[in-house]
């Protein structure tokens, strides 16, 4: 058994992070000497130390790289497409363009690709639609595509709220579509009624907006809530039914589960 000392000289602020790193790939623990070189142990089987060589890395912009892969998903009648997919016409009322920027939604998640379908299909022309915990504005904007008379988003994330406007904006829909900053269980009672309410976060706050989405919702209305693993259906089903609420349709995706449901 032949051991090798690795000597690691880097800055002082990234020593801690370095030390970790050598710790979890020797298995050895590492010790830092006076001039702040870092000192791991290495055991190898074989006569001579491991080969290493050095390769410059191409230079990468991730605040681009992340969208490579991302195309457009369809949903039914509709299509939500990344605005820098080339040739996409925004005002297409089919097609949702959208760029979430740092805000939630962008199609590409199981619970989004869930409440979307269930839009789809029960979303009427002339609908009036709220929208809990909006982020990028995704289905309120697809709720407006799809003949929606007036949308209107809640988040409680300051930063989102411009973002969603800004995609309102790109598709041509800012007419029937707003956004508003404020606590959905504050604000839903006051909007209502509405025809269709979508609430896309986790089960738990699914579960504490209920009374105020049965307040907010019309007599033959409908509530579609998603955010939730398929595990979490049975919870679920169970906090709709004490709330006085009976489900109407389901939908799965990639491990995501979506319900909408009536309320008597």
């Amino acid at each position: 058994m032949t051991w090798w000392a690795i000597d690691v000289r880097t800055a002082p602020d990234r020593r801690e992070q370095v030390g970790a790193w050598l710790v979890a790939r020797t298995g050895q623990a590492v010790e830092e000497r006076e001039d702040g070189t870092l000192v791991a142990e290495l055991n190898r089987a074989e006569a001579s130390p491991p080969k290493m060589s050095l390769r410059r890395l191409e230079t990468v912009d991730w605040s681009i790289r992340w969208r490579e892969g991302l195309g457009p998903k369809h949903f039914g009648r509709l299509t939500v497409t990344p605005s820098w997919v080339a040739g996409v016409d925004p005002i297409n009322p089919c097609t949702v363009v959208l760029d979430p920027e740092s805000a939630f939604g962008s199609g590409e998640h199981g619970s989004t690709r869930a409440a979307l379908t269930l839009l789809e299909r029960h979303l009427r022309p002339g609908h009036r639609v709220l929208d809990l915990g909006s982020g990028s504005g995704i289905l309120a904007i697809a709720a407006a595509k799809l003949g929606a008379a007036v949308a209107i988003g809640i988040e409680h994330d300051a930063e989102s709220t411009p973002v969603a406007h800004r995609n309102a904006d790109r598709n041509g829909v800012s007419d029937r579509v707003t956004f508003l900053e404020g606590e959905a269980g504050d604000l839903a009672p006051l909007l209502g009624p509405a025809d269709l309410i979508l609430s896309n976060i986790l089960r738990t706050a699914n579960a504490a907006l209920l009374p105020a989405i049965g307040a907010a919702l019309e007599r033959d209305g409908l509530a579609i809530f998603s955010g939730m693993e398929e595990m979490e259906a049975v919870d679920f089903r169970r906090s709709l039914g004490t709330a006085g609420f009976e489900v109407r349709d389901e939908a799965v995706d990639e491990g995501w589960w979506a319900v909408a449901a009536s309320h008597s």
